[in-house]
């Protein structure tokens, strides 16, 4: 396989969230072509984005160990750079202290106005955002988030409504596959409740709320409790279905990352296929 296949590859996976089989497939590359940069680079990104104090020492080691051959390679010496500006100084003074050797050597490299040199300006812009930015990046990601799974909801409240859907037509289709995941996890007589709740969603939150201050406040009256929040059982049922559309997220996931890596997978198979 090309470097350049394993490279969009590693792009895929990476784009879906497979930054586990980012990993395998760079690592893969590395192994059958031996040392690239381009490789390199993937296997740092696909550690970074784990966002763990280890996979980040794994980052490191896969920079430097391309910078040592390939010391100008702008895409290294600019995710290096992103990886050490989010060190903490105190846990890792080292990785922080590079972050000014790094800014000096790509601004020898990159040309003003070069994507090098915007994406520069973009990491120094995280690394020097404020408490409010910080709120309002996290925000607008948790409305973003809210958005997606509204959306996530409503196309399988229109299947159920359909009677069931159809397996998709693209087993990359993200979309579509979440919805067929959903559908699995909601089948069984036992789940018809969770099925009236997805496919009446807004609905079913107002009639737990109404339900809930009513028993709440029915049994203060009675007096047998002076305080009640029994009445907040009448939620269990949307959450339990607000669950399994999370689960079906994260099957749906788990499934294209898996139909990406496999089709990679064949791509070479078919090249080497006979002609005619």
């Amino acid at each position: 396989m090309t470097r350049d296949a394993y490279a969009d590859r590693c792009e895929d996976l990476f784009a879906l969230g497979g930054f586990r089989e980012a990993r395998k497939a760079a690592e893969a590359g590395l192994a059958e072509l031996g040392p690239d940069p381009v490789l390199y680079r993937w296997l740092g990104l696909a550690h970074a984005a784990e966002d763990d104090d280890d996979h980040d020492a794994d980052a490191e080691a896969a920079y430097e160990a391309g910078l040592a051959q390939w010391p100008d390679d702008l895409g290294l010496l600019v995710s290096y750079l992103e990886l050490c500006l989010r060190a903490d100084t105190w846990s890792y003074p080292g990785r922080a202290a590079r972050v000014e050797r790094l800014k000096e050597r790509i601004a020898v490299l990159a040309p003003a106005g070069s994507p090098e040199a915007a994406r520069v300006d973009a990491a120094l812009g995280w690394a020097g955002r404020g408490y409010w930015q910080d709120v309002r990046r996290r925000t607008a990601a948790a409305t973003a988030d809210r958005a997606a799974s509204t959306s996530h909801a409503d196309d399988v409240a229109e299947a159920l409504a359909r009677g069931g859907g159809r397996a998709p037509a693209h087993p990359e289709d993200l979309r579509a596959v979440e919805v067929a995941a959903a559908l699995e996890l909601l089948d069984g007589p036992g789940r018809a409740p969770l099925r009236l709740v997805v496919r009446h969603r807004a609905a079913a939150y107002a009639t737990a709320l109404l339900l809930a201050i009513a028993t709440n406040k029915a049994l203060v009256l009675s007096g047998a409790v002076s305080y009640s929040v029994w009445g907040w059982i009448w939620f269990v049922p949307l959450l339990l279905a607000e669950s399994r559309l999370r689960q079906a997220g994260r099957l749906a996931r788990e499934r294209v990352i898996a139909a990406t890596a496999a089709r990679h997978a064949a791509a070479p198979e078919a090249g080497q296929a006979p002609a005619g």
